[in-house]
């Protein structure tokens, strides 16, 4: 059957709550700390300044390259460096400099530097490569996340709009570990605490999952701890809370035994 002449022209329609990608030119910048903050018992915020000019930050999950020094130099007396993605909690253009949190969690090259780092020190960052941008059309939004999904978190319930409502269910060790959250929206916060347990090892997350309620209406779930915790929750919501999978990001930002792991789970 040949369709009418109103079907053939008829444009196909937009998915408006279809999350998208925007691609930025990364490049490697020289930078210097300016301000270091201890903001929780294992959380430190680092205010690096510099070489800015043109950096672009979309989304709130957005992942920068830093480069640590990491061992003596190599033979031909070049500084031996390791890289890690770290989210850019806070872009301020006007006093030129850029917010990064990192979690004292581990023995690795990230967390020596931060226990040790002084204003004056110089880091090199890149990125990032791109945003992915999930829209606010929806009647709430979800997010679950461990101590490395926080500076994600944090940033965006500072960014979501009065009249917003979100729920957060954040794992950390205990009390010592939780951050404020500053927002226009209508957020309500649990905390899931491992008490001691390593990061990665307890259901403290899918436990307290499974007791929440919920709103109702139609949601975006933002999901990002040890990587296969979060495809276990990723599986959680769709199974017992009605999460739709296309509206759903579950990444691992770390593998528990491995180095330098960042996952995204989806069909």
């Amino acid at each position: 059957m040949t369709p009418s002449p109103s079907a053939a022209l008829k444009e196909p329609e937009t998915d408006t709550r279809a999350p998208r990608r925007v691609r930025h030119e990364p490049r490697r910048r020289e930078l210097k700390v300016k301000q270091v903050e201890k903001i929780s018992a294992h959380m430190v915020r680092v205010a690096l300044g510099g070489d800015l000019e043109g950096f672009t930050s979309l989304g709130f999950d957005d992942h920068i390259k830093l480069f640590f020094p990491d061992g003596p130099p190599a033979a031909d007396g070049s500084p031996q460096v390791a890289s890690r993605d770290y989210t850019p909690r806070r872009y301020d253009p006007a006093a030129n400099t850029i917010e990064i949190e990192f979690v004292l969690h581990d023995a690795g090259p990230a967390t020596r530097w931060a226990e040790q780092v002084q204003p004056g020190q110089p880091l090199q960052i890149g990125g990032p490569r791109g945003s992915f941008i999930i829209p606010l059309n929806f009647d709430w939004h979800l997010f679950i996340g461990d101590d490395t999904a926080l500076p994600a978190i944090a940033r965006r319930l500072a960014e979501l709009p009065a009249g917003t409502k979100a729920v957060v269910l954040a794992e950390v060790d205990g009390p010592g570990d939780q951050v404020p959250f500053e927002s226009a929206a209508d957020v309500a916060v649990t905390w899931a605490y491992r008490n001691g347990a390593d990061a990665g090892t307890t259901t403290v997350l899918a436990d307290a999952l499974k007791t929440m309620r919920l709103p109702a209406g139609d949601y975006y779930a933002w999901v990002a701890c040890e990587s296969l915790t979060a495809k276990a929750l990723r599986a959680q919501l769709i199974a017992n809370h009605a999460a739709n999978p296309k509206w759903m990001r579950a990444a691992g930002y770390w593998r528990r035994g491995a180095v330098a792991v960042h996952d995204t789970h989806n069909d």
